[in-house]
């Protein structure tokens, strides 16, 4: 199973495509997508779509995981990461892809077995699980790493950590 999770933004969005086979996670990419703050929203989306886009016909997942957006007292950042969403729910339905969507609980249960983990607890899971060298950054990276592994988790039985 491949899986490209992903933790949209519009400045940053994280992405993390995951392997799993034998009841091993394997890495097989990860980053960021960055916009600059001076370009105009649209192009912003625009570029976003378009890296995107280049990573699923070039990595191929199976499905795309996505965190779900997490509603918070700043309703113009909620806007804007609700637009980003879009456009990646449109890239991977454009190529066909079974999209995911998880809650932030949802992720932390899965990766941490604590909805209530904080940050850096999911991002050494991540490290961990995955068998990174170091902790991925910017923290988008590893939550969409999480969201990758979380959405594996779902649906292959569970994790078993030892």
């Amino acid at each position: 199973m491949r899986v490209l999770g992903v933790d949209p933004g519009i400045a940053i969005t994280g992405y993390g495509i995951v392997d799993y086979a034998g009841n091993s996670f394997m890495p097989v990419t990860y980053g960021a997508i960055r916009s600059a703050a001076d370009m105009q929203p649209h192009m912003r989306l625009y570029k976003l779509y378009n890296e995107l886009t280049d990573l699923i016909v070039q990595y191929r997942p199976q499905c795309l995981a996505v965190e779900e957006l997490f509603f918070n007292r700043n309703v113009r950042t909620a806007m804007s990461v609700g637009q980003a969403r879009g456009v990646i729910i449109l890239a991977a339905a454009q190529a066909n892809l079974a999209v995911y969507e998880y809650t932030p609980l949802q992720v932390k249960q899965s990766v941490v077995g604590r909805g209530r983990a904080d940050k850096q607890q999911v991002q050494y899971m991540i490290k961990i699980i995955l068998n990174l060298p170091v902790i991925p950054r910017p923290d988008d990276v590893a939550d969409a790493l999480a969201v990758a592994v979380c959405h594996i988790n779902n649906n292959s039985g569970g994790l078993t950590i030892k």
